[in-house]
């Protein structure tokens, strides 16, 4: 396969979490996924050595905006990209950062990225925070996480990622990429997800802090029923009005079940 030109000089860092992209073939199918338009709001998490920031620039006449911990790869990015005027480095912590910030009332955000492998569940709940501001995500994430996001009750990897996500948006895994387009490589295959977020809500709640420490207090004890799951956190009587049955797991519940659960308790 034609490989992206890895930049010499520049160690990829366990600590970051950096496995550089470095398949053009994969590079083109992500591209072709996101389908970037000139006038997108486009943002790229962890552009790394630019190996999506290329064909970005490229796509959406140089309007880019990346989020970078590294300072060491804030030169080189600068450099390989001078000649894009809009092109706008934010050298910060992508899980303190404020994507509200980049965005306004007519133009929501597009998020893009090739994620860690250690800060991706809790990046996703961060970005999930700003998503009034986003019109999509797309990212390349640890396939064992994008099965989670789009796990479906009574499966082993359904959990609190997969019922927030959906809450949310709606998941869509695209394909599936091995550790050989790395460099270096992973010891996991990955996979591309685009997340996008609902226009209206399937299952709305009254307050999504109460959905969320539900959910979390359920699958901290995923192998209790839920009548001791949900100890405490939901009232014994809301099982039985609802017509759930409270010997049931967690992950035997739905998005909508848990969402009534959570509606039920705000009344």
């Amino acid at each position: 396969m034609a490989k992206h030109s890895k930049k010499a000089g520049h160690q990829a860092r366990k600590r970051f979490g950096q496995n550089f992209l470095c398949d053009n073939a994969v590079i083109d199918s992500i591209i072709s996924g996101i389908n970037p338009m000139p006038g997108d709001r486009m943002v790229e998490i962890g552009p790394g050595l630019g190996a999506l920031t290329e064909p970005l620039l490229a796509e959406t006449d140089g309007n880019l905006q990346v989020v970078e911990l590294d300072r060491d790869l804030i030169p080189i990015l600068r450099t390989k990209f001078f000649n894009y005027p809009n092109f706008t480095i934010h050298e910060a912590d992508a899980l303190k950062f404020d994507f509200d910030q980049l965005a306004d009332d007519e133009n929501q955000l597009r998020i893009v990225g090739n994620l860690p492998y250690n800060i991706s569940t809790p990046l996703i709940f961060h970005l999930l925070e700003s998503i009034t501001h986003l019109k999509d995500m797309h990212f390349m994430l640890q396939k064992e996480v994008v099965e989670r996001m789009a796990s479906q009750p009574g499966n082993s990897a359904y959990g609190r990622l997969g019922i927030m996500t959906q809450y949310h948006c709606r998941v869509q895994p695209l394909f599936i990429v091995g550790p050989e387009a790395f460099e270096p490589a992973p010891k996991v295959e990955s996979a591309i997800v685009r997340l996008v977020p609902h226009k209206t809500l399937p299952y709305p709640v009254k307050s999504v802090e109460r959905l969320q420490n539900i959910v979390r207090i359920a699958f901290t004890k995923r192998r209790k029923t839920l009548r001791n799951a949900l100890a405490g956190a939901v009232e014994p009587e809301a099982l039985e009005d609802l017509g759930i049955d409270n010997s049931l797991r967690p992950e035997n519940l739905s998005l909508e079940q848990f969402c009534k659960l959570s509606n039920w308790q705000a009344d």
